[in-house]
């Protein structure tokens, strides 16, 4: 059976993601979508780029994910099974393209700066 494997990324976020020809099981660490992700809407943001490209339910979906929470954790599965469709067949490309699916958020976590509580909040100030 042939398997796809890609790579998404997402804030501190990595996704390991393989996707093989299946009947839709989506296991994340080894736990189902919704047992890992626990919100609806996670689930949702990773299913888009199946339902653009109309293959949800037509696949197996394994993902190993490290680092970050589980937005950017979702986040990255998302860009990981885009990417991984993209090896199945370069016909997806346009449709993921226009959805915005193949483009990785380049948004990550700002650096404390000295002299701040955070990387922008300062301390109160007092006048005396």
């Amino acid at each position: 059976m042939e398997q796809f494997v890609a790579t998404g990324r997402r804030k501190n976020a990595i996704a390991r993601v393989r996707i093989q020809p299946g009947d839709g099981k989506v296991v994340v660490n080894g736990k189902e979508i919704l047992e890992y992700f626990r919100r609806e809407t996670l689930k949702m943001d990773i299913e888009q780029p199946l339902q653009v490209t109309e293959t949800l339910g037509t696949f197996d979906i394994s993902a190993l994910v490290e680092g970050g929470g589980l937005s950017g954790q979702a986040g990255a599965v998302r860009l990981g099974i885009a990417r991984a469709l993209l090896l199945y067949s370069e016909d997806f490309r346009q449709t993921l393209r226009q959805g915005g699916f193949l483009t990785r958020d380049p948004r990550e976590k700002e650096r404390r700066k000295y002299g701040l509580a955070k990387a922008r909040k300062r301390y109160q100030f007092s006048k005396r």
